[in-house]
């Protein structure tokens, strides 16, 4: 029998419950890529959601123009955000949130919310197991 926790199906056997990978697996390993949040939080307080290539890159500590490059073409693909080229010379290329990026904004604060106030409890947890091996 087919049941639902935390919006993901698994099934029910007399093995107990078996869970496949789904599309959301996709979603959450892009969301916890070293990147993708710093993107979308830089852009999310940019005005109209949209901020040219060079200032993402310089407003995001550490990322190579490589890393920001696949980051974003990954968030294209995914939908949540667009490019906007321009052919000038030299060329211009701005990112913008879609409707559908901006509408994840609250579930980050959220999930981000809750790691802020349980990181000191995960890395006191950390340093307790890493102590007991």
């Amino acid at each position: 029998m087919q049941k639902m926790i935390n919006g993901r199906p698994y099934t029910e056997t007399e093995d107990g419950p078996r869970f496949k990978p789904c599309a959301p697996n996709g979603v959450l390993a892009r969301l916890g890529d070293k990147w993708t949040i710093l993107v979308l939080s830089h852009l999310a307080i940019a005005p109209g959601y949209r901020l040219r290539f060079s200032e993402l890159k310089h407003g995001i500590e550490g990322i190579t123009q490589r890393m920001l490059t696949l980051t974003v073409r990954n968030l294209e693909r995914d939908g949540l955000l667009l490019r906007h080229y321009y052919p000038e010379v030299p060329p211009r290329v701005e990112y913008e949130l879609t409707e559908m990026g901006a509408s994840m904004l609250p579930a980050l604060e959220g999930f981000t919310s809750w790691i802020r106030d349980n990181w000191p409890r995960i890395e006191q947890c950390r340093r307790n197991y890493d102590a007991e091996q």
